[in-house]
């Protein structure tokens, strides 16, 4: 088990910038990957980006080019750094640990990216 803790979201401009972060209760190293996710409203949860445990990413394409995952396995962290915000990408944002030997995934509370003028 671990519990995930997400922050950094907020209100932004279009072509803004965040960075959001997930604080785990314990040591991310072991986890098969991290990652973050998205829903908007009246939409499904998707895959933003991902990293496994040797550091792989990978994006889902809106995002590419924007986003970049990145970890701290010190700090038991994972970040998305978040540039050239558009509205699309409004949506509460979920962190997630993707255990290694079953892929069980669990979840923090998300954090709320609003992008709007």
């Amino acid at each position: 088990q671990v519990q995930l803790v997400e922050s950094g979201g907020g209100l932004v401009q279009p072509g803004g910038s965040l960075r959001l972060s997930c604080a785990a209760s314990r040591s991310i190293v072991s986890f098969y990957a991290m990652g973050w996710y998205r829903q908007a409203p009246g939409k499904q949860r998707e895959l933003v980006a991902a990293i496994g445990s040797g550091g792989t990413t990978n994006y889902a394409d809106p995002v590419k080019g924007r986003f970049t995952i990145s970890r701290d396995n010190a700090k038991n962290t994972v970040y998305l750094q978040m540039n050239s915000l558009t509205p699309e990408d409004t949506a509460l944002y979920y962190c997630a640990a993707t255990r290694t030997y079953d892929r069980r995934q669990f979840w923090g509370q998300g954090t709320q990216v609003t992008v709007s003028s």
